[in-house]
């Protein structure tokens, strides 16, 4: 599984099939240009091919871009759906539940609880 070092970076899903075939200059000159973001942020870039069986992560790591991916031998990942812009946002824990074969749309984390005491 992949583990990111800082684990409240935003991730931002493309909601449309990409080419396989693209490398990490490709998926960058995607997001910047379609996507509309920056690919140097602190940010995860996450894109799928037709099937819904692979996935690619593209994200800046301080010198240089890394590229991830999963392809599924059986099943299909179950693709967050898009808002207008085409563009998904997720936390990290929500893109590690995709990754395990989740349907991010219809679950929900538990509600964030912060006492201040025991007493």
């Amino acid at each position: 599984m992949i583990r990111f070092s800082e684990p409240t970076w935003p991730v931002y899903i493309c909601a449309k099939p990409v080419d396989f075939r693209k490398g990490m200059g490709s998926l960058a000159v995607l997001v910047e240009a379609q996507l509309k973001h920056d690919p140097f942020a602190e940010a995860v870039f996450v894109f799928s091919n037709r099937r819904s069986n692979a996935i690619k992560v593209l994200y800046w790591e301080r010198n240089g871009f890394c590229l991830w991916q999963k392809r599924l031998e059986k099943d299909r990942f179950v693709w967050p759906k898009a808002n207008n812009t085409g563009v998904v946002s997720l936390t990290i824990q929500q893109l590690e539940w995709l990754l395990a074969g989740f349907d991010v749309n219809r679950m929900k984390p538990h509600q964030a609880l912060k006492y201040h005491s025991v007493l």
